[in-house]
């Protein structure tokens, strides 16, 4: 299956793919992955693991249909699988209350990971929106990062765009009880 014949998306909607996809190791494993198809020797070197750690992970993420073997050859008589991410882009659910928020904590874990030296924008804004301007922000963050994906060159070195648009938890004010 070449990159082009990618279903577009993937819909992370079990225990199992959730837990697949919320290990660190495996998310790192997995942006091997986006980039080209690789052999577990492959993804153990990029990934810096043991191809026994290689391996287990990504049997877990194929178990858990993130990840698929598109091609095979014979090395020396031994069988290599090229592994490669099942869809474009994994979708995951929206977090339960208490559990923690997955999608963020790997683009904060990728954040620091990055060369401190390296460029980078990063930001955060308090705002005080209307629900009407909330909405409106919230769609357009999302058209324009669909708009830079859709211009995506493999060519082109990797960036990543994390964004959260979120009323925080209401705060207690001092000396007021929450009504």
């Amino acid at each position: 299956m070449s990159g082009n014949d990618l279903p577009e998306t993937f819909h992370v909607s079990t225990d199992e793919q959730l837990r697949a996809v919320s290990n660190l190791t495996r998310h790192r494993i997995m942006a091997v992955l986006r980039a080209e198809p690789a052999t577990i020797t492959q993804i153990a070197e990029q990934v810096g693991l043991a191809k026994g750690s290689s391996s287990y992970h990504v049997r877990l993420l194929e178990r858990a249909g993130l990840v698929r073997v598109v091609r095979t050859r014979k090395v020396r008589g031994v069988t290599e699988r090229y592994y490669a991410m099942s869809a474009r882009q994994i979708v995951l659910p929206d977090p339960v209350p208490g559990q923690p928020d997955v999608l963020m904590r790997h683009a904060v874990a990728d954040l620091e990971a990055a060369p401190a030296d390296g460029a980078r924008h990063v930001r955060m804004a308090h705002l005080r929106l209307t629900d009407e301007q909330f909405a409106e922000l919230g769609a357009r963050l999302e058209a324009l990062a669909d708009e830079y994906r859709a211009l995506a060159d493999p060519a082109l070195p990797e960036a990543s765009l994390a964004f959260a648009l979120f009323r925080p938890a209401a705060r207690k004010q001092a000396g007021k009880e929450p009504s």
